[in-house]
């Protein structure tokens, strides 16, 4: 069954009454709305747009972005619902595996250095918005090896736009990597933890000491609803539409690192415990720092991890 996008308000009478929804008239429209608020919808930083794929792919890529784990990005709007979105799709990732260095070079030039050089193939995406997407789509999203997103859109009365995670591959991590960017992976090191496996949970990468509290802490971040949990080269992502959480371990304090996605400024903070990280520099994403020592520290960051969920 596929989960239908809905918004209501509440009317005078303190009734909550379904708001009318529909589809853009042009297809433009919903790709223009989306990439000015990239990143703050999708956790996507923007790179370009009607992007020309060459004489092979014979395409133009509606948006071009790198999202906050360093995974290069392809967006694909449909103002209705397309057969041949799952094609396409496969097409552009396989474009984008062959232009390693024309990507790269636009990075560097829209974003800067630093984010041309973090930039990890490893785990390349396409994000495909339409108003819907069949159930056999939904299905070969699960059979390829690519890291796809489904999302729906609606608009809403009063200009209210909604996205809906409809379903998620998670894909094959490497499947499209080549040898440079491994060696580059190999150059750039990693964190001080033992090395990634192909685990869906990242248990290979966990320290012994902190096994009990990670597997605690993983049953609470997928609790409530479907999040993907990806191993990425210096920490563990926990995202839906954009991450949830980054998860990063510190061996030598027994302590685990979560950086949740919520504003500071709306918890209580409390010394040893939680940390406003904004603007300062740290690995994984999120502004809001979690340290967990304990059981007793896990059950506490209980509601704050719940409100990063429910947000995202």
């Amino acid at each position: 069954m596929v989960a239908e996008l809905m918004m209501f308000r509440r009317d005078a009478d303190g009734r909550d009454v379904e708001l009318s929804s529909s589809t853009v008239a042009l297809e433009v429209e919903l790709q223009r709305r989306v990439e000015a608020g990239l990143e703050q919808m999708l956790g996507i930083r923007f790179l370009a747009s009607e992007y020309a794929t060459g004489p092979w792919h014979r395409g133009r890529i509606d948006t071009l972005g790198l999202d906050e784990n360093g995974s290069p990005v392809v967006i694909e709007f449909k103002k209705g619902s397309d057969s041949g979105v799952m094609s396409q799709a496969v097409s552009y990732l396989s474009w984008l595996e062959s232009a390693q260095h024309e990507f790269e070079a636009l990075v560097r030039k829209v974003l800067g250095v630093e984010a041309a050089e973090a930039i990890d193939w490893s785990r390349p995406r396409m994000v495909c918005i339409a108003a819907g997407f069949s159930h056999h789509d939904r299905v070969a999203v699960q059979r390829l090896p690519e890291r796809i997103d489904l999302v729906r859109y609606r608009i809403f009365e009063g200009g209210l736009l909604g996205l809906l995670l409809v379903d998620s591959a998670p894909g094959f991590a490497g499947a499209t990597s080549s040898h440079r960017s491994r060696e580059r992976a190999t150059v750039v090191g990693s964190a001080p933890t033992a090395p990634v496996t192909p685990s869906p949970t990242g248990v290979g990468r966990v320290p012994e000491c902190l096994r009990d509290l990670y597997a605690e802490l993983d049953d609470a971040l997928t609790a409530w609803g479907e999040v993907e949990v990806a191993p990425l080269r210096h920490y563990i992502a926990y995202r839906r539409l954009v991450n949830v959480a980054s998860v990063i371990f510190r061996p030598k304090h027994e302590a685990i690192l979560t950086y949740l996605r919520l504003d500071p400024g709306s918890v209580e903070l409390e010394e040893g415990f939680t940390r406003d990280m904004r603007g300062i520099g740290h690995l994984g994403t999120g502004d809001l720092e979690v340290r967990l020592v304990s059981a007793a520290d896990l059950e506490k960051a209980a509601p704050l991890i719940r409100r990063a969920l429910e947000a995202a």
